[in-house]
């Protein structure tokens, strides 16, 4: 599996996570009650990749309720387990050759993450960077080099990541550059050599460095705001150039063929005129750009490459009723992994090998799910109080559509991140609460990401103000559609969704029966003072976008609902993992803390070997249960 080129970010996207909830109306549309357990357990398989040489595929599949790495060679029903878990499942892995796999793992859900390796044959385990307090990031997977990869540890300086060059075969490992403090990413060409590195420049200027070789010096090659991005994908397949995603004097994030050496762009490649570009593929075996994506209210394609063009429309032919990814290919790129879903269905793996033009279903990620039972995703937009478009899906229990549907309770389900967006396809969390018979609407706010510049930078210093009024008016949109009865709405959300819930209750207590705040911020100043040590290169950019704690300190204390607790008058449920880098578990200590103190109700659940977001099956049956037994008494009361 080849690792993609640029691990360049200009910014953390601060909370990613999403949502969820629960009970029936008594005027649904019959629909089987399906158990939580089915919803929220681990899949039967998924994560499939192949090897290089296209001999075996790999998985991840639960192993003692832990998701582990499994490996088949194809043709063959041997299956052979290379690791056993059991206190945390593996985050990820890939093959950086043949015989090897890495893969990643974390401790309690501290995403300092070490990067473990072992042979298919279950031979030659080795963990390459166990160190304390220590996070491993993959730069680059080298598919070129069979025995390296690259890789970023912050061991020498929390705050920053050092490159090195890891020899899979010995462990040991070379820096490759030292990190000055202000560098966020690095870039290697095709060769494996280090050539571009990504600069912070007074706190919120990023400069793009280049070298002609890894014997010469760094040179400055562009300066822009944060806000104006250029993010390299991959270098020409001439070592020159670059082919990029850049917003640089437009809206949107385009294509563009970039010359680095010089700093400017040559060419562009693609563009589209509603929506930012996200990546770019590429075959590694032609030497060709296949394919710019981008998400409209699905996921898109604009294809630059014939023949990957009609891969896809032969895939289509026999499975055009679902949305269809190539999530990896062997390196010949004749055997190809095709992963499929929807929006009522989590899907299925196939083999297709090009050769004898055969496709063969491997699995379904999660069997037990019948997508006939499930509700169907509608992609709405509706307009702000200040006249955005704002795009959001509305997710209704089996049988309505929304002209049909009248006064369901409902949750609102503001995202996380907030620098993310929901996207269509199947999410357990909605299908869970449409299957107890609530509406579920879940909108991108202004800030979300994917709908150009201008929509990103209006959410700067509009936590808890402008964003929050954007999810008002989606909740008051529903309310006069007739879809959602005024006195059952609940408002749910994780991460940024668990600040924006806290704050929905305080400005707008008579809206929210109730509310469910899943590793929220509340306090915007104690939030800012925890954040992980590698985000602090980038704090001056969350003080530009979010509020600086001295200078903006009144507009931080009027969004932060700690400090206003004595409007929250809903019921509030609480979930926080005790190991959580990103929002520190005091964050709902002291919302907890301070709504008992005024004799609010509010549920509290900690789980102490979690992080941000619960990741162990037992814990996330736990929470389900507790915010289904919840909204039940909140909503169904009524």
């Amino acid at each position: 599996m080849s690792i993609k080129n640029s691990t360049i970010i200009t910014i953390v996207s601060i909370f990613l996570l999403a949502s969820c909830c629960n009970h029936a109306d008594k005027n649904q549309m019959t629909a089987k009650q399906i158990p939580l357990e089915d919803f929220f357990k681990n899949p039967e398989k998924t994560s499939y990749q192949i090897s290089p040489d296209g001999k075996y595929y790999s998985y991840m599949a639960p192993y003692e309720n832990r998701m582990n790495v499994f490996v088949q060679e194809k043709g063959s029903d041997e299956i052979i387990q290379l690791t056993a878990e059991t206190d945390r499942s593996v985050a990820g892995y890939f093959w950086p050759n043949s015989e090897r796999i890495l893969y990643l793992k974390d401790t309690g859900g501290d995403e300092n993450y070490k990067l473990y390796g072992i042979n298919i044959d279950s031979t030659n385990a080795i963990a390459y960077t166990e160190f304390d307090g220590v996070r491993t990031q993959i730069i680059d997977g080298l598919p070129d080099i069979p025995n390296e990869v690259i890789i970023g540890l912050n061991k020498r300086n929390p705050q920053v990541f050092d490159p090195y060059r890891l020899n899979l075969e010995t462990g040991e490992m070379e820096m490759l550059a030292e990190n000055p403090g202000n560098i966020q990413g690095w870039m290697f060409d095709h060769d494996g050599k280090l050539r571009i590195a990504l600069a912070i420049v007074d706190g919120v200027n990023v400069s793009l460095l280049y070298r002609e070789t890894e014997a010469d010096e760094w040179e400055s090659v562009l300066t822009t705001s944060f806000k104006d991005n250029l993010s390299p994908e991959f270098f020409t397949f001439d070592n020159k150039n670059v082919i990029a995603t850049s917003n640089l004097n437009r809206d949107k994030s385009a294509v563009v063929e970039f010359d680095i050496a010089n700093g400017k762009e040559i060419k562009l490649l693609y563009e589209n005129e509603n929506y930012d570009v996200s990546s770019v593929g590429y075959s590694e075996k032609r030497k060709v750009i296949t394919s710019a994506n981008y998400t409209s209210s699905k996921a898109e394609k604009h294809f630059f490459d014939k023949q990957h063009e009609d891969l896809y429309k032969r895939l289509e032919k026999e499975l055009g009723d679902y949305e269809i990814a190539i999530t990896d290919a062997n390196k010949n790129e004749d055997v190809y992994i095709i992963r499929t879903y929807s929006d009522r269905s989590l899907g299925a793996y196939y083999i297709y090998d090009l050769n004898s033009d055969k496709l063969e279903k491997i699995t379904d990620v999660s069997p037990w799910i019948d997508e006939n039972e499930m509700a169907n995703v509608f992609p709405v937009t509706y307009n702000s109080r200040d006249g955005l478009t704002i795009h959001a899906y509305l997710t209704l229990p089996k049988g309505y559509t929304p002209e049909t549907a009248k006064n369901l309770p409902t949750v609102i389900n503001p995202h996380g991140g907030p620098w993310a967006r929901d996207g269509w396809g199947f999410n357990p969390e909605i299908q869970f609460l449409a299957n107890r018979g609530y509406a579920v609407f879940q909108m991108n706010f202004r800030g979300s990401t994917g709908y150009g510049k201008k929509f990103w930078e209006a959410s700067f210093k509009k936590w808890g103000l402008e964003m929050q009024d954007d999810i008002t008016d989606g909740t008051n949109w529903l309310i006069k559609k007739g879809i959602a009865d005024p006195n059952r709405i609940a408002i749910y959300g994780a991460s940024y969704g668990g600040y924006a819930t806290l704050m929905g209750l305080v400005k707008e207590p008579e809206l929210y029966t109730a509310g469910v705040d899943y590793v929220g911020v509340s306090n915007m100043f104690t939030f800012m003072k925890t954040i992980p040590p590698y985000w602090e290169p980038m704090l001056d950019m969350m003080y530009e976008m979010v509020g600086n704690p001295t200078s903006d300190s009144v507009l931080l204390r009027k969004v932060s609902p700690v400090y206003h607790v004595d409007k929250i008058t809903s019921p509030l449920f609480i979930a926080q993992g005790a190991n959580d880098p990103r929002v520190n578990i005091d964050e709902s200590d002291q919302i907890v803390e301070a709504m008992k103190k005024r004799g609010v109700t509010v549920e509290y659940m900690v789980k102490d070997n979690e992080g941000h977001g619960f990741s162990n099956e037992e814990n996330r049956f736990d929470f389900y249960r507790a915010m289904e037994s919840f909204l039940n008494k909140q909503l169904l009361k009524k």
